[in-house]
C-alpha cells in the first residue's frame, strides 16, 4: 500500500493504492508545465477503474484534470461536500467563472447524487475515512466550504484540508467534539489553501493539540503568497526522517513528487521524494 503525492504545481492531486488493489484519488489537478495528468497517469500503468475521487475544494486547480481522468478510466463513487447542490455550485462559480473541471464536476454531482449500496462499495483494507465539512450555506465561499478529510492508513493519520481558511477552521473546531478529538492524532496534515497565510490557524496546534510529525504543501513556487507558513508549522511539527535528513515540512515546489510506503505492520512507514525515486518506478519526477 502506498500513497502517492503528485506535483500539479498550484493544485492538489494524490493517490492511495490500497492492499487490495483499490483505488482512491484525493483531487485531480494537472501539471500544466510537463502537461501531466491524473487520467493519463492511470492509463499508462493499465488502469481502467478508479473505486473513489475524493474532491476537498470546489476551485480548478483541485479538479483541473478530471475532463481527463474520466475519458481514461471509470469512477465508481465520488465523495465531496453533498450540501452544495449541482446548482448550488454554479452559482457559487458564477463570480469567477467555471473552469471546464469544475463544469465537469457539476455534471458528475448530478450523476452520483445516490450513495452506493453497502454491497457495492469499494473496499480498503487498512484504510478508515472521517470526513468534515460545513453545511452550504453556513458558508457561501468555496475554502470554507472544503471537505477535510483523515485518512487512518495503516494506523498513520494524513489530513487533508482543502482550502480551509480561518473562520473555517474556528467554527469547525469550536462546533464539531468529533473533529476537535480527530486533529489531536493527525501525524501528517496537508497545509491548507497551499500553505497560504489564511488557510493557516495557529490555535489549531496552541489549543486543540495537533502537532503532526509532517506537514504536506502542494504547491509551486510561493504563487499567491503562499509557502509563506513553512517556519509556522515548523513550530508545531515533530520532524520525520526522509532519507538521512529529519524534515518537517516537505513541499512539491522543492521536493517534487512524494511517496508514502506503508509495511505489513500497522504504523510503519517510509517517505520518498521524486529524489529517491526512479523511472523504473513508474512514478512522475
Amino acid at each position: 500500500m502506498h500513497l502517492t503525492v503528485f506535483d500539479v504545481q498550484h493544485g492538489a492531486c494524490a493517490l492511495l493504492t490500497c492492499d487490495n488493489g483499490n483505488r482512491i484519488m484525493i483531487d485531480c489537478g494537472h501539471n500544466g508545465e510537463d502537461d501531466w495528468r491524473p487520467g493519463n497517469y492511470l492509463a499508462e500503468r493499465k488502469i481502467k477503474r478508479l473505486e473513489q475521487l475524493v474532491v476537498t475544494n470546489y476551485d480548478e486547480d483541485h479538479v483541473s484534470g478530471l475532463p481527463n481522468l474520466i475519458s481514461k478510466v471509470h469512477i465508481v463513487s465520488i465523495l465531496r461536500n453533498k450540501s452544495v447542490a449541482p446548482d448550488d455550485l454554479k452559482a457559487l462559480k458564477s463570480e469567477d467563472g467555471m473552469g471546464p473541471g469544475i463544469d465537469q464536476l457539476v455534471d458528475l454531482a448530478r450523476q452520483y447524487n445516490q450513495p452506493l449500496e453497502d454491497a457495492d462499495a469499494p473496499q480498503f483494507p487498512r484504510v478508515e475515512k472521517q470526513v468534515y465539512y460545513h453545511d452550504y450555506p453556513t458558508f457561501d465561499d468555496e475554502n470554507n466550504l472544503s471537505l477535510v478529510l483523515n485518512l487512518r492508513i495503516a494506523g498513520i493519520n494524513f489530513m487533508f484540508t482543502g482550502d480551509l481558511e480561518k473562520s473555517g477552521w474556528r467554527k469547525m473546531l469550536e462546533t464539531n467534539d468529533k473533529f476537535k478529538e480527530t486533529v489531536k492524532d493527525v501525524h501528517v496534515l496537508f497545509a491548507a489553501h497551499h500553505g497560504r497565510e489564511n488557510g493557516f490557524y495557529e490555535p489549531l496546534f496552541t489549543e486543540y493539540d495537533c502537532n503532526p510529525y509532517l506537514v504536506v504543501i502542494s504547491d509551486k513556487a510561493k504563487q499567491y503568497q503562499s509557502q509563506e507558513t513553512v517556519a509556522n508549522y515548523m513550530k508545531y511539527t515533530k520532524g520525520f526522517y526522509v532519507g538521512d535528513t529529519d524534515r518537517w515540512v516537505l513541499t512539491t515546489r522543492k521536493d517534487g513528487t512524494i511517496r508514502f510506503d506503508f509495511g505489513i505492520e500497522d504504523r510503519k512507514m517510509d517517505v520518498q521524494t521524486h529524489y529517491d525515486m526512479t523511472q523504473e518506478e513508474g512514478l512522475h519526477t
